[in-house]
């Protein structure tokens, strides 16, 4: 006993009926113990030695907040007052597993879902009201479904102490039971307490499950989150630097941080800039496809000369070469492309397979404007991966779009290819394997995609056959364990910019921004992508694309709008943070249509920009200290601008950007318009060439590497893969380590 640990704690009960507590005569009264004594379902709990309970007149106050599921103490009868001491010689955090325990109980006792609405808006009813003065912006809690407040503090004896209070009523019912469990609590009993434990309380209205299950997570999160920083705070701990980040409401933008200055510094670009580039694309028909990844510089000039000059198109790397084509048919005669080499490739080839040859395609450098995952497909290595794949037939390679047109007919000609992107690598891989059972299917170059797509995988073998058919519907938990034993990953290949979203910002994210929206691109490292995943089954974050993460983003800004109350949306931008100019745009134009339609209330959207102290630039101790320079132990930190200024490095902020785009300048992109059409030989360099060189085989590096691009165009609009490519598979020759087969004129429309 001397390491037991006791403990007082105060219940105020009625003796009307609660499913937590039994209010039974005490068979054997003395003057030591009380007349009752209390009875839990399943027999007495351990940790209580005894209670003592002494009757008292109804009181005419409110109910006692300690105690937030006992029945309302103003119905009739008397009421208890009882001392329960305890003792404890394991962790206190078993106090409120025991708590969780009792409520997982009751309502799985309740075994109609209308009973279990009824208990908890019975619990709604005894949640104390929050104090006007704490419905602020600040205690928002976001993601739930409905307005919801929380306040926490730490007392005098460093125990937490929570309030809360929302518009629903189901919503209340879900505070006061969190409440209950964890006011009073010690910190690491509300920090040992896991989403994964709430499960059980999916409490709702039918077809409504997910968005209350959600609520459980979210409030939960938000009552850790701010006990850390109680936690911290109490120790004496500095106040962690925060990301850098844009707000952005209908009536304009702010920065915080000098990262996030330079980025919004080039969102309002100068008018005679874009109405020089604006007359220029007019005057010589030139379209302009670009990638999300630009210099906001040039992204800002051209957003804003989107509005005088429809063919101008801003997107991920697979809707580039789309748009070019609709640009042609629409009498563009040249096409400029700002990103890197391969999707200037790209462009070049799908115009001519579409008939548009005499149409030019230019980049924006005379130099080699590279990409790191391409690369990494250009090497021995990765063709040496290949042969091993050649050889385990029945196989299929499916190579990420962002490689060379060279790397995918050399590929092909090794392995039936197939191109993806970020947002259609899954359903590509689950399709072919329910086409061709037993297939061996092999991804490349993206190393993180690649464990990623595993990790999914595995995840889908814990779900019934039900929710796996949800995502396809010729799959159950057997055929995806299969498949996961024929998926192989190249392990030597990654992008230089998601590299960096790693463990040390992972660690940021999960102190700082733990209750916030969670995007990442699907390139991201294992424990980013984890965060991500664990984020989106709360309905707080998305994993895929650069045009996925806009989607999401613009989707929860036009919800929130829909509800017509004052709100703050944080979003966490895992991806390049050239991303934001699309992002802003986007959600400028959702609050100012919102604005002027009707005036509703004030909507704010953050966006933050995760980055880790490797993408920090440092300079010699002698430099000068510019105006926007810091000074930190032996370095001076300045914010540089860049390649094409606009990207800051500072210790409020590092580079989230890829330094290839970056060679994508403004200067540049007006060079080759002036250029046009009569001096063409100044942008010999510039100009995307037509491969005429040939593969192993003999056969044209652009026929055969367009072929995989159009198997992933069939896909997509038929959502299987095409006769021929399963042809491919099943009749694929493996002589010598080369195929023999070729692929000519392929066209699916």
């Amino acid at each position: 006993m001397d390491s037991a640990t006791i403990r007082a704690a105060s219940l105020s009960l009625s003796s009307s009926p609660s499913s937590f507590f039994s209010l039974l005569p005490n068979p054997n009264p003395s003057p030591n113990h009380g007349l009752f004594s209390l009875r839990f379902p399943g027999g007495d709990l351990p940790m209580f030695k005894s209670i003592r309970c002494v009757q008292s007149p109804p009181p005419d106050s409110a109910p006692s907040s300690q105690s937030p599921l006992k029945p309302n103490s103003r119905t009739r009868g008397f009421s208890l007052s009882c001392s329960v001491v305890t003792f404890s010689p394991s962790k206190t955090s078993e106090l409120a597993s025991s708590k969780l325990d009792r409520l997982i109980s009751e309502f799985q006792a309740l075994e109609e879902p209308v009973d279990r609405v009824k208990r908890l808006l019975h619990y709604a009813s005894l949640l104390p009201p929050l104090e006007e003065s704490a419905r602020v912006a600040g205690n928002r809690v976001m993601g739930c479904t409905a307005q919801v407040w929380l306040e926490v503090k730490m007392d005098g004896e460093g125990k937490m102490r929570f309030a809360a209070n929302s518009d629903s009523e189901i919503t209340k019912g879900f505070c006061s039971c969190l409440i209950w469990l964890l006011d009073g609590a010690a910190p690491k009993e509300v920090l040992a307490l896991k989403t994964e434990d709430l499960a059980a309380l999916n409490v709702g209205l039918p077809g409504a499950g997910h968005s209350r299950v959600n609520t459980w997570h979210n409030v939960l999160i938000g009552m850790q989150k701010r006990t850390k920083a109680l936690v911290a705070e109490r120790a004496g701990k500095p106040r962690p630097d925060a990301f850098p980040s844009l707000i952005i409401n209908a009536d304009g933008i702010r920065a915080k941080g000098s990262y996030a200055e330079a980025q919004a510094r080039f969102l309002f670009p100068e008018e005679l800039r874009v109405k020089e580039l604006v007359n220029v694309l007019k005057e010589k028909e030139i379209g302009v496809v670009a990638h999300f990844y630009m210099d906001p510089e040039v992204q800002g000039v051209l957003t804003a000369a989107q509005k005088e000059w429809p063919h101008i198109y801003i997107s991920d790397s697979l809707a580039m070469a789309d748009m070019a084509v609709k640009m042609a048919k629409a009498g563009c005669q040249f096409i400029t492309v700002l990103g890197v080499d391969f999707m200037a490739e790209n462009v070049r080839a799908i115009l001519d397979q579409a008939g548009f040859g005499e149409v030019g395609v230019y980049r924006m450098s005379n130099e080699r404007i590279g990409c790191s995952l391409a690369d990494a497909a250009a090497t021995p290595a990765y063709m040496n991966y290949l042969e091993a794949a050649s050889a385990s037939t029945p196989a299929l390679h499916v190579v990420y779009i962002n490689t060379s047109l060279e790397t995918k007919a050399y590929s092909h000609e090794l392995v039936p290819t197939i191109t993806c992107t970020s947002s259609n690598v899954v359903p590509t891989i689950l399709q072919a394997f329910a086409q061709i059972p037993n297939l061996n299917i092999w991804y490349g170059p993206d190393t993180y995609m690649g464990a990623n797509i595993r990790e999914l995988l595995q995840q889908m073998t814990t779900m019934t056959d039900e929710e796996i058919a949800v995502i396809h519907p010729q799959h159950n938990s057997d055929s995806i364990k299969s498949l996961l034993s024929h998926l192989h990953y190249y392990q030597d290949g990654t992008c230089i910019v998601h590299h960096l979203f790693g463990h040390e910002v992972v660690e940021k994210i999960n102190e700082m921004y733990c209750d916030a929206f969670l995007t990442a691109h699907f390139e991201v490292p294992g424990e980013m992508f984890s965060l991500a995943m664990e984020a989106k089954r709360r309905g707080m974050g998305v994993v895929g694309s650069t045009q996925n993460i806009l989607d999401f983003i613009k989707q929860r800004v036009q919800e929130s709008l829909d509800k017509n109350h004052s709100d703050h949306l944080q979003f966490v931008l895992g991806t390049e943070s050239g991303m934001v100019t699309s992002i802003v745009a986007a959600v400028r134009n959702l609050l100012g249509s919102a604005k002027s339609s009707s005036g509703s209330a004030d909507v704010t959207v953050e966006i933050v920009f995760p980055v880790s102290s490797e993408s920090m630039t440092k300079t010699p101790s002698n430099s000068s200290l510019g105006q926007n320079s810091v000074e930190m132990r032996d370095f001076i930190i300045p914010v540089i601008p860049g390649v094409a200024s606009g990207e800051g490095c500072s210790i409020h902020g590092g580079c989230a950007s890829c330094p290839y785009m970056k060679m994508n300048t403004l200067s540049s992109l007006l060079k080759v318009c002036h250029h046009l059409p009569h001096e063409k030989e100044v942008l010999s360099d510039y100009e995307a060439g037509r491969f005429h060189s040939e593969t192993p085989n003999g056969n044209s590096i652009a026929d055969v590497g367009c072929e995989p691009i159009l198997y992933m165009r069939h896909f997509q609009a038929k959502k299987e893969l095409p006769e021929k490519l399963v042809t491919q598979i099943l009749h694929h020759p493996h002589i010598n380590g080369r195929s023999t087969r070729i692929g000519n004129n392929v066209n699916f429309n």
